[in-house]
């Protein structure tokens, strides 16, 4: 019965969220936490690191429960955006490609998996077999006492003697959708109009996280204030780091500014329908490039639609906005997602002057209810 070592341990530890993107030799602890805990499932693991990491900046306490190869998928997000802005993360990793593993596709990656956390300078327990997860605690402590993320490698032993894992599936059921969106020509508004017109709508309470680059640059001109997130790296992350930040405040407006290239990028959308967060928006300021890269042609531009992309993702209530009244008034309406056709083009904009510590730390007091 070594997942309950591992559900004790993580109530023992104040865990009130747990991101998951199941494994095969850990499938009845993945079957277990729900019954425990709030879990958002993934289908991609570079998602969850922003997911726990608006979480945490909202006041929760998350962890990750993964498969190690899915550290792979999250080295840049670990990287630009939990170790950029020193965020706590504990991650459960089940270690394949290890001892006797029968699939060969896994080893070359999870090998030498410590190896490559040494050279990111991630710090890492190795777990051999049922006794050591007595020592779990030391990796969620020593995440958040060092602000950092730290993996926990856990080897199938600990897993064994392996018991069936009693999943409840409900009825399946998937409703009947018909969606209609108008087309769109010649867009009229640049981003820095849509952004304009987010922050002339907002009030002192909501909270907006940022895309990365130009995006944040836009918003800062705009209107600085410190319930805004500023995205300085970890490309696709924006609509996750909302969706950790509207469980952790559910009391509070969460908008996300994110767009065409990150939406296309990402796996989230799935997620974000399932959670059904009513107090989360997401505007996606499409305007078809890759926009703080030179404004080169994305898929979105003339083929990839945004808000088709949202209905298949499960989202139900979508609308095209053209122009800043029509943005505002989806925005007063609390629609969930929101697709603005933009014109390709940035405002001249200086950085953000502000450390990646300083953006955090005044966010998690605006966050707490403790402006600064």
């Amino acid at each position: 019965m070594n997942e309950e070592t591992v559900l004790q341990t993580l109530h023992e530890q104040n865990i009130d969220l747990v991101v998951s993107l199941p494994c095969d030799k850990s499938k009845r602890l993945t079957a277990l936490l729900p019954v425990e805990f709030q879990v958002i499932d993934l289908v991609h693991e570079e998602d969850g690191v922003g997911i726990c990491a608006g979480a945490y900046l909202g006041g929760r306490r998350p962890a990750m429960s993964v498969q190690s190869s899915g550290i792979g998928n999250m080295l840049n997000a670990l990287m630009s955006l939990s170790r950029v802005y020193a965020l706590p993360l504990p991650i459960l990793a089940s270690w394949r490609g290890v001892g006797n593993e029968a699939i060969c596709a896994q080893i070359p990656f999870n090998e030498p998996l410590p190896k490559l956390l040494d050279v990111y300078h991630i710090p890492y327990r190795i777990f051999l077999n049922g006794a050591d997860l007595e020592h779990l605690d030391e990796v969620i402590e020593g995440a958040y006492a060092g602000k950092t993320p730290f993996v926990a490698l856990i080897l199938p032993p600990c897993w064994e003697p392996q018991e069936p894992a009693m999943i409840s599936y409900p009825r399946r059921n998937i409703p009947q959708k018909m969606l209609s969106l108008p087309g769109y020509a010649d867009p009229q508004m640049l981003r820095l109009d849509a952004i304009r017109a987010v922050v002339d709508f907002v009030d002192d309470d909501t909270i907006i996280v940022s895309n990365i680059g130009v995006p944040s640059k836009e918003l800062y001109a705009s209107r600085d204030r410190s319930g805004n997130f500023y995205m300085l790296g970890s490309y696709t992350q924006a609509s996750a780091i909302g969706l950790g930040c509207a469980l952790a405040c559910p009391k509070r407006r969460v908008i996300v500014l994110d767009g065409d290239g990150s939406l296309l990028g990402s796996a989230v959308l799935p997620a974000v329908a399932a959670a059904g967060l009513p107090n989360l928006t997401i505007v996606a300021l499409d305007n078809g490039t890759f926009g703080s890269t030179g404004n080169q042609i994305s898929p979105a531009y003339a083929t990839a639609d945004l808000g088709f992309l949202a209905f298949a993702a499960g989202m139900t209530l979508i609308e095209r906005a053209c122009s800043a009244e029509e943005l505002q008034s989806a925005l007063r309406r609390e629609i969930p997602f929101v697709h603005v056709p933009l014109r390709p083009g940035n405002a001249v904009s200086s950085n953000v002057p502000l450390l990646p510590t300083e953006i955090r730390d005044r966010f998690m007091a605006f966050c707490h209810g403790q402006d600064i």
